[in-house]
């Protein structure tokens, strides 16, 4: 998917909409897809984007990793809301939220979380098969994000960096890397943020999430509750050291400080990308002029 400039951003919500505006230097807003009505947005949010502000929706509930193709219902309502927010791409999550239906003859379970898919090519061949139904049904390109989890599923065989590159490269979807994410999965189920990062086709990043979180007896909980610490930095600055991102996005989602110290955390994140971003080059070489003629009796 083309490579768009969105700049440095946060998650829109509306307990901290009015401060939003207030926040210097916000190119780029991302908003819940579920938490918005097409036909009636958020003033606040309505004046953002008539303002020229970047809205992109979010979606949390297709479900595109599960065992069953994403709901037609759903999928048009998520293309309703990349339309009427002009947004230039959608993202949602690898992640399966639902079990059960029809089709196992089971009652439908809604899990309420983002649940890891399981890293095999079984799972692998589905979670393609309905990447490109909801491709199809989208107006514009689609970006996955990966999930913080708790757990492992007994019997993977692919890594996540394995597992995303080739999703990419069978799909062309784009790819939504959430750091914090893989801080999290560093925590909680030993995989190191370095071999994922190197394992990944960074040319399909789309950009970045960057969020808190707190480890309580030795398990992190991804809250989006908290400021956002070294650990997490330290993996945003990994990735920078191997692409430049187009776009940086910091979550909050409880909590909610005060605007000012949002303000410091994504000027945190701003400076993590100054260390990486290219210096200058040396001005152009001044024009020669020729020697004035000497004029000789």
């Amino acid at each position: 998917m083309e490579r768009l400039a969105l700049g440095t951003g946060i998650g829109w919500r509306p307990e901290i909409s009015e401060g939003i505006e207030a926040l210097p230097g916000i190119d780029w807003v991302e908003v819940v897809a579920e938490n918005i009505c097409p036909g009636h947005l958020p003033d606040p949010l309505r004046r953002l984007r008539e303002g020229g502000t970047t809205v992109v929706p979010h979606g949390v509930s297709l479900g595109l990793g599960g065992a069953e193709p994403p709901a037609p219902e759903r999928l048009r309502a998520l293309a309703q809301r990349a339309e009427a927010l002009r947004a230039p791409l959608v993202t949602e999550h690898l992640a399966f939220v639902r079990a059960g239906g029809p089709l196992s003859g089971t009652r439908p379970m809604e899990a309420g979380h983002l649940l890891p898919v399981p890293r095999t090519r079984d799972a692998l061949d589905v979670t393609c098969e309905n990447v490109r139904a909801a491709q199809r049904a989208l107006p514009v390109p689609l970006a996955l994000e990966n999930v913080a989890a708790l757990f492992s599923w007994p019997g993977e065989e692919l890594t996540e960096g394995q597992f995303l590159a080739e999703l990419v490269e069978r799909t062309g979807v784009g790819l939504l890397i959430d750091v914090a994410n893989l801080h999290t999965n560093h925590v909680n189920r030993g995989e190191d943020p370095a071999e994922a990062l190197d394992a990944l086709p960074l040319e399909a990043l789309a950009y970045v999430h960057v969020a808190g979180g707190v480890e309580r007896d030795g398990v992190w909980h991804d809250s989006h509750a908290h400021p956002v610490g070294e650990p997490v930095l330290d993996v945003l600055d990994a990735l920078c050291a191997r692409t430049a991102p187009r776009g940086v996005l910091l979550e909050r989602d409880a909590d909610f400080p005060p605007v000012s110290e949002l303000a410091d955390e994504l000027d945190a994140v701003r400076a993590v990308l100054a260390r990486h971003a290219p210096e200058p080059g040396p001005g152009p070489e001044p024009e020669s002029r020729p020697e004035p003629e000497v004029a000789r009796g």
